[in-house]
């Protein structure tokens, strides 16, 4: 493909709540036995873009550790390859990543260093399939300056959230806003975007020279009226891990089997860093409905629409029923949890129990798992 990616994941997002304090929300655990970013990433591999850089920033210890080899997403090859940039202190610049714009010129050197005419830039934190080949050929025939995947959002969601977009008869944005107060319509963007390089350093010089910072602001917003930015409708699956609702819906949807057979079943795949685990392990009096259950994982009590992480133990005479159990967790025997979140790596003591009421319960609990 004659693009070169850029995969946004270095940004804080406090609406996840206890989530992001040890993790960036593009290295949360998705489906079982997945990242955030392996979605992105696997994307850009099928779509045959050969040179990748991920930008990363807060919290990027697990996902700089996830990142570590690209060889899972066939990034590892003697031209291109996978580029994981933090920022640096150099001679001209001490600052962190100020924003989207601020990222990419920080790392300016990887677009001019290379060679392919175009750019495709996205987020790393949202769960989706494309082809980014055939916005690549959307954007060549409408003679785009910049391409921004589009989706129209279901009756009910909330798109003051996201930042809304309006096209015209020829699929030419004539409106964009961030993030809303009151929305003018149900059409999204994605955060997605397709542009030439050789324009996308102009415009990110000149953010830097105008001390402007922000991608979508800055450069979507600003020049609307004076660059031909067009929208890419997209139909298929695409879920935006904004919020705790959002990560939980998410890993929900895993549990619907059309939703499963697109991601996983349907052609192209989706990859991921792969642990050498064993199958789970289900002993006798386990029961286990409608849930996903990744390797490494025991299992004694009865697990009901659920999705349950990795080298997870369930103990005996447990109920864990429309839950989320991320990846190293011991559940004690008698425990119930309901409507809950339990965090990586947690010890939840014998006879306990967790319900989400209201709202989806968010579980930290750091208790000595071996007791001598």
């Amino acid at each position: 493909m004659r693009a070169i990616g850029i995969i946004l994941a270095g940004g804080n997002n406090h609406r996840m709540k206890e989530l992001s304090q040890k993790r960036a929300i593009a290295a949360m655990p998705v489906a079982g036995s997945y990242r955030s970013i392996d979605f992105a990433l696997s994307s850009m591999s099928n779509s045959r873009i050969q040179k990748v850089a991920v930008f990363t920033q807060y919290n990027s210890r697990s996902l700089n550790e996830h990142l570590s080899s690209s060889k899972w997403w066939d990034f590892g090859r003697k031209q291109g390859g996978l580029y994981v940039l933090t920022p640096a202190v150099t001679a001209d610049n001490s600052n962190w990543y100020r924003g989207t714009a601020d990222a990419i010129y920080q790392n300016l050197t990887f677009l001019k260093n290379s060679h392919e005419p175009y750019v495709v830039i996205a987020s790393g934190d949202c769960v989706y399939k494309m082809d980014f080949n055939k916005v690549l050929e959307y954007h060549i025939d409408k003679k785009a300056d910049i391409t921004v995947v589009c989706r129209d959002m279901e009756p009910g969601i909330n798109v003051e959230r996201y930042g809304t977009v309006r096209l015209n008869g020829d699929n030419r944005i004539e409106e964009f806003e961030e993030k809303p107060l009151v929305a003018k319509t149900n059409t999204i963007s994605c955060g997605i975007y397709v542009i030439r390089r050789r324009q996308l350093i102009e415009m990110i010089e000149r953010c830097a020279e105008e001390d402007r910072y922000d991608f979508v602001r800055d450069i979507l917003i600003r020049y609307k009226d004076i660059k031909k930015i067009y929208g890419y409708k997209m139909t298929d699956y695409w879920r935006n891990i904004a919020s705790v609702d959002d990560y939980f819906n998410t890993n929900m949807d895993f549990l619907k089997p059309e939703v499963r057979d697109y991601f996983f079943r349907n052609y192209p795949d989706v990859y991921s860093k792969v642990d050498d685990l064993p199958p789970a392990k289900y002993n006798p009096g386990a029961q286990v409905k409608n849930s996903l259950v990744a390797s490494g994982c025991i299992v004694n009590g009865v697990v009901e629409n659920s999705v349950i992480f990795k080298k997870s133990y369930i103990g005996n005479n447990c109920v864990i029923k429309n839950s989320i159990i991320l990846n190293d967790v011991y559940i004690g025997d008698n425990t119930h949890i309901e409507n809950c979140i339990v965090e990586s790596r947690d010890t939840i003591r014998a006879n306990s129990y967790h319900y989400g009421e209201n709202d989806i319960k968010i579980v930290v609990e750091k208790n000595d798992r071996y007791v001598i």
